[in-house]
């Protein structure tokens, strides 16, 4: 078995590293939204399906991540990749100073509040002079960055997204997130310091996040407030990790390829397109509550990112 596991994440990373290569340039772009997606994923996965924090605010810091970059960029001619990194800083400052108030409320309450937090920030940065109100903003050393040089970058918040996701569940914080997901108030009284876990992973998440973000605008070049601080994120990253599995690292991979796939076949029909994830997501539901990775665990009793301790 772990013979077949290393094969199959070697020839996963030897095929995604080489997309460059052997790819077109719209194979290319496609690669590196299924990597950006992959990172995005596993942080809402990692708070919602390890941890019990179902966010619908990861919007927050995706809109802080694109915007950082974006002013850093326009009115300080700061490096490109140094804006990012600067990005994925603010958001985990944003995550640490929101994170007391967001963690006095529990179950649909947190879920509500992290929602309202991104709507405000919204509004916020649509009254702004300093990013141009709601007209946006360019991104203006993303024109001259290479589509390859993009990608790396995504290849490696993908990818890296994946191995910290793995290292906590691996790990004594990883073992306390899901005593605290499935149930708080055992886990507190087993001696699970509960706050501190959710804030460790809330702020991971956070700067995963707003990292991913800046990738994401290097390549689309133009941010605005709208769109950045949309629930249409948190909807998709629902669908993501629905119907690849919550509560596996799998899960958000195979979701965010299927996303990416479905995505394209659909971009003719932008009316139903929507109406037609809903559909997709709703049937796998049905189907497969746990997902097409609970399904293949189901099956063949296998995980290529086993958990389970000896």
């Amino acid at each position: 078995m772990q013979i077949i596991r290393w094969f199959i994440i070697g020839l996963s990373v030897a095929g995604l590293a080489t997309v460059p290569i052997w790819g077109s340039q719209y194979v290319t772009a496609l690669g590196m939204m299924f990597l950006i997606y992959v990172a995005l994923s596993q942080m809402w996965n990692l708070l919602a399906g390890y941890s019990g924090l179902m966010s619908l605010g990861q919007q927050s810091f995706i809109g802080l991540g694109g915007y950082t970059l974006a002013a850093l960029s326009v009115h300080h001619d700061v490096p490109l990749w140094a804006g990012v990194v600067m990005g994925g800083a603010v958001s985990l400052l944003f995550a640490l100073i929101i994170s007391v108030p967001l963690f006095r409320t529990k179950g649909v309450y947190f879920a509500v509040g992290t929602w309202i937090v991104a709507e405000a920030l919204g509004i916020c940065f649509s009254n702004w002079p300093y990013v141009r109100y709601g007209m946006g903003l360019f991104v203006q050393p993303a024109y001259k960055t290479p589509l390859h040089q993009i990608y790396y970058a995504a290849l490696l918040i993908g990818l890296g997204s994946v191995i910290v996701v793995y290292a906590i569940l691996r790990s004594k914080l990883g073992l306390a997130l899901m005593a605290m997901r499935d149930d708080e108030e055992a886990a507190q009284n087993a001696g699970v310091e509960v706050f501190r876990c959710k804030l460790y992973c809330f702020l991971i998440a956070a700067l995963i996040t707003g990292l991913a973000a800046g990738v994401l605008y290097t390549h689309q070049i133009f941010i605005q407030p709208y769109k950045a601080f949309s629930i249409d994120w948190t909807v998709r990253l629902l669908f993501i990790v629905i119907i690849g599995g919550i509560g596996t690292i799998e899960g958000p991979i195979l979701g965010a390829l299927i996303f990416v796939v479905l995505q394209q076949v659909f971009s003719e029909w932008l009316n139903v397109g929507l109406f037609l994830l809903g559909a997709v997501c709703i049937a796998v539901m049905l189907v497969a509550p746990r997902g097409i990775a609970g399904i293949m665990h189901e099956k063949f009793k296998f995980d290529v990112f086993p958990l389970r301790r000896e």
